[in-house]
């Protein structure tokens, strides 16, 4: 495959599977995608559809920052808000790191916690305001809607982190299929199945699935957190929407419960085990693949380590930088490592104290360079992104959480001896070298990271071929209806079984009364007999 891209070989893969597929006949798919690191694993899955002979439209928003609204194996549909969605802008998470790691590095305090909350609770709620007037703009624009509904659509695929596809699927009665990880209250897991808190770790809580008793208690404090946030801050702006166009019959969460089929991008190599349902599909590492030739300059840099090797740092699509003060302690750190350093500095202004050993550049091909023989380790923000690719490779991690899920990501790395994680509020470039060097020359984070790279490259199936299987399974059958539960449509108390508790309790209740009323009846006739007798 040398002078094949990797886009082509993708295609060749999907291409080839068409061939040997059977009964697969082009469709229609609508899609609703997030902006962001959310697009690169969406594009994939567009790109292997569009490869099949399937013919792919993506709603976008005027304002997408990843998302184009012309490309080769798909046509948009741009939708004008009025009010661009902040995620979209690119320096968004450069502040947002910035206002959340100045929070964090307050600690566990009262302040601190109140702060975090009211950050995150703000952003959070103008995100889903934002996007929640695609589904106003697209249902009041009659013409676009009939134009929709004249393409005869197959299926509607969306990410549920932003779900108003989820509506627009339910106005042209079309099946969903959820390409999705994360939902409005989290890990899509506690929308659609059992969760028991007891050894499931709660999205925002980094811990693991060994709990004590003081840690399932906060795990179960974190969950009704979850839930709240959800219930009063997202929902609400879809609700209303639901309202409005659906009336008061339709409930927006039994619709975002209700998808046919969830591509959960999730490994249980990576993740925890925990209980799941017939109509999940996991699609973890979906993206990961083999490498490709490095650049000449690249390849002449990487060549230059030597025996030493180098090391890759990088914090992903949508962090473009961290405060100077950071940034100037890993500088120095590096500098004193004989090994060479590649490192995606998007910033203007490179940092203090940089070592010669060190490359930045504001673009590379990641995958290809953990697969280079000479990588050492990857310096890493835990996205999942990442993680999948140095998994697939076998590269030990260092790292450096920011922002969301990343805590979580790269703790479940450090549970299984991959990786050692660096609290970045509390960097330094002593802690910072102490983590790559422990990395580095305890040969037991390489191996344990080999070991699940064995484990996660065991399928039958690659995972991005399970993903078109799926999405093509919907199509073929309008729907996956009996795979999925219906719990969704029962009341709380019915899922929970609170009524055939109270029913049980009652009964036992009356037979206990019957039982002591009984005796009672019979105590007072005994002594009522006694007392005749003795008169």
């Amino acid at each position: 495959m040398g002078g094949v891209t990797v886009a082509s070989a993708l295609l060749l893969v999907a291409t080839a599977s068409l061939l040997t597929s059977s009964g697969v006949q082009a469709g229609k798919i609508l899609v609703f995608p997030v902006d962001g690191s959310h697009w690169v694993n969406m594009n994939l899955l567009i790109q292997s559809l569009h490869a099949r002979g399937h013919e792919v439209t993506v709603v976008r928003s005027a304002t997408s920052w990843y998302i184009k609204e012309s490309a080769p194996h798909y046509r948009s549909i741009t939708v004008a808000l009025p009010s661009a969605i902040i995620i979209e802008q690119e320096d968004f998470f450069v502040s947002f790191v910035v206002k959340m790691l100045a929070i964090h590095k307050e600690g566990a305090t009262l302040s601190g916690f109140v702060k975090f909350y009211w950050e995150m609770l703000g952003t959070l709620s103008k995100i889903h305001q934002q996007a929640s007037m695609l589904a106003v703009e697209m249902f009041e624009n009659k013409t676009l809607m009939q134009s929709i509904r004249d393409t005869q659509y197959d299926v509607v695929l969306l990410d549920p982190g932003l779900p108003v596809g989820v509506l627009v699927a339910h106005e042209l009665k079309l099946p969903t299929v959820f390409n999705a990880r994360w939902v409005t209250s989290g890990e899509g897991h506690f929308v659609v199945a059992p969760s028991p808190t007891s050894y499931v770790p709660t999205s925002g809580y980094a811990i693991s699935d060994k709990m004590n008793f003081g840690q399932r208690v906060k795990n179960t404090f974190q969950y009704v957190i979850n839930m709240c946030i959800d219930k009063f801050i997202v929902c609400p702006h879809y609700d209303r929407l639901v309202d409005r166009y659906f009336g008061p019959d339709v409930n927006f969460y039994e619709l975002l419960q209700g998808a046919d089929i969830w591509l959960m991008r999730v490994d249980f190599v990576f993740e925890f085990p925990r209980p799941t349902m017939p109509n999940i599909a996991y699609i973890g590492g979906f993206q990961s693949k083999p490498t490709q030739p490095l650049s000449s300059e690249l390849e002449e840099f990487v060549q230059s380590s030597g025996e030493h090797g180098f090391i890759l740092m990088s914090l992903g699509t949508l962090v473009n930088g961290l405060p100077e003060e950071i940034t100037s302690e890993i500088a120095a750190a590096f500098a004193q490592i004989p090994q060479k350093v590649i490192w995606r500095h998007a910033m203007k202004q490179p940092p203090k104290n940089l070592g010669n050993n060190t490359l930045l550049v504001k673009w590379m091909p990641q995958n290809d360079l953990l697969g280079h023989p000479k990588i050492r380790a990857f310096v890493a923000h835990g996205g999942t992104n990442g993680i999948y690719e140095a998994m697939y490779h076998g590269v030990p991690i260092i790292g450096m959480p920011l922002l969301f899920d990343q805590f979580e990501n790269v703790l479940r790395m450090e549970e299984r001896g991959a990786a050692k994680g660096v609290d970045a509020t509390r960097l330094t470039r002593h802690s910072f070298l102490e983590a790559i060097q422990e990395v580095l020359h305890n040969p037991s984070y390489a191996t344990n990271m080999k070991r699940l790279s064995a484990l996660h490259r065991d399928k039958p199936m690659h995972p991005l071929e399970t993903a078109l299987y799926w999405i093509e399974f919907v199509m073929r059958h309008k729907g996956a209806s009996h795979l999925r539960t219906e719990s969704y449509r029962m009341p709380w108390y019915a899922f929970h079984s609170v009524d055939v508790a109270c029913c049980l309790v009652a009964v036992l209740l009356t037979l206990t009364a019957v039982v002591v009323a009984s005796i009672r009846f019979l105590c007072l006739r005994l002594c009522g007999r006694r007392k005749t007798k003795k008169e």
